[in-house]
């Protein structure tokens, strides 16, 4: 899709107006005096908000919700070529456009549109980035995978200058993006029920890399294995962070304090930045500032402004987040559902004060679990005590071969502690009868694990 024009006020129907990248472009629209209409398969506290602020939402979807008058109907990847509205639409010759080419035809219409990619760490760097802009009085129009306290929710509309998002790789969604800056954290193998394999991963972002225009900047981590693979032919300019002096940026004197928060030196070849010290746990969030800090600094921001901001940035929902406590049990909960992301949480976990560490893991979608299941098994074989949860369904069905049970016996042959029960209540009362006083407890995945820490810490 070409540049969406923002000044030609057409009607706007959102098929899955309740999704969160979906809502937010909805809302985008309605602040600029659009007609906005949508469908969804349930009510929800988004669907309530976009009413409030003028939209047409019905519940649920019906080929009686595109009314005449639609200019452009828009959808999420999750809708199929026999949904009634898509083909009714279709059917009365209405423009029809997926939500990650109208995200990037809205892009076009900011100075300075930035795409932060990678397999992990994305609402991490995309809220840093943001917070720095923020405080720094730019204005910016955000977009973000996860609800940033700062902007209450996951979207805010700004000006025209500077528009920042995530760019998922799934379904090679951000190959649809426009950006001037684009950001690549990692690239590691993962949604293998849509990629081939790591190569054709690595393939995507490449292209993803190739799309920055001449004027533009890719911000890649340096340690990413061949990396000269993803850089090469590039008509923008290339700059790398990561942990030695071979990377254009890197850290050094890093130290941690009691509650796994980093501080370091910035450094740029020889010269020596400045320091940062971060809200945030863990290592990895070393190298996300890092990325943050070069892209702010890609848009004129002075190191007096960007560090103080990385330092006020405290983190967005579900992303080792303290939840409360229950019988002196400190209670964490995290995103992490994928190996390396798993690895990098008990690192941090591990920084902090406690006297045993309980995990409690509920794997997100078969596909995953039964692609990676000895890495599965490889990052939660450890010292800690670790409880895993049934297998979140997400969009698949049951029908690979795999399971908790499964992968708790692999880590126990391992050499692991690991424990399987079949549903969340079993959970709850197991920990209730052998967490004490001084331990952290860390719930961990992308499902809905996190009740089980809500519910223990209400009880």
């Amino acid at each position: 899709m070409d540049k969406f024009d923002l000044n030609n006020k057409i009607h706007v129907h959102f098929i899955g107006i309740g999704g969160i990248s979906m809502s937010g472009l909805a809302e985008l629209l309605l602040s600029r005096g659009f007609e906005v209409s949508g469908s969804d398969g349930s009510e929800s506290e988004t669907v309530a908000k976009l009413r409030s602020l003028g939209a047409k939402v019905n519940i649920p979807q019906s080929a009686d919700n595109i009314s005449e008058g639609t200019g452009l109907v828009v959808y999420t990847a999750a809708i199929h070529e026999d949904n009634p509205e898509l083909m009714a639409a279709r059917r009365s010759g209405i423009e029809t456009v997926s939500r990650a080419d109208f995200l990037g035809a809205i892009m076009q219409n900011y100075d300075f549109p930035i795409s932060i990619a990678g397999t992990h760490g994305k609402t991490t760097t995309t809220s840093m980035i943001s917070e720095i802009l923020l405080h720094s009085d730019k204005n910016p129009t955000i977009s973000v995978g996860g609800m940033l306290p700062s902007i209450g929710g996951n979207f805010r509309v700004g000006g025209d200058k500077f528009f920042v998002t995530e760019a998922c790789e799934y379904t090679n969604s951000f190959l649809s993006f426009f950006q001037k800056i684009a950001v690549v954290l990692n690239v590691d193998a993962d949604h293998l029920d849509f990629f081939k394999d790591l190569d054709d991963i690595r393939s995507s972002f490449h292209k993803f890399a190739a799309s920055v225009p001449e004027d533009g900047f890719l911000v890649i981590n340096g340690d990413i294995k061949k990396l000269e693979e993803l850089t090469k032919d590039l008509k923008c300019r290339v700059i790398t962070y990561g942990h030695k002096e071979t990377s254009e940026y890197y850290p050094s004197d890093i130290r941690f304090d009691g509650f796994a928060h980093a501080s370091y030196t910035l450094n740029k070849g020889d010269e020596e930045i400045g320091k940062i010290e971060l809200s945030v746990p863990g290592k990895h969030n070393i190298y996300n500032s890092m990325a943050a800090y070069i892209t702010c600094s890609l848009l004129g921001l002075s190191h007096e402004e960007i560090a103080p901001s990385l330092g006020k940035y405290h983190g967005t929902d579900r992303r080792f987040q303290k939840k409360g406590e229950f019988n002196g049990v400190t209670v964490i909960d995290d995103y992490a559902h994928h190996p390396t992301e798993i690895k990098a949480t008990i690192d941090a976990a591990r920084h902090c004060p406690h006297r045993t560490i309980w995990i409690v893991f509920q794997p997100h979608t078969y596909s995953r679990t039964k692609t990676l299941f000895n890495e599965f098994a490889e990052a939660l074989t450890g010292p800690e005590r670790l409880i895993l949860a049934d297998i979140y369904a997400a969009r698949e069905t049951d029908n690979l071969g795999v399971s908790s049970a499964m992968l708790a016996a692999e880590i126990r042959k391992r050499g692991g502690d690991a424990y399987h029960f079949n549903s969340f209540t079993e959970i709850e009362k197991f920990l209730q009868q052998n967490c004490i006083n001084g331990d952290l407890l860390i719930t961990m995945g992308a499902g809905d694990v996190y009740k089980i820490g809500e519910d223990l810490i209400q009880k």
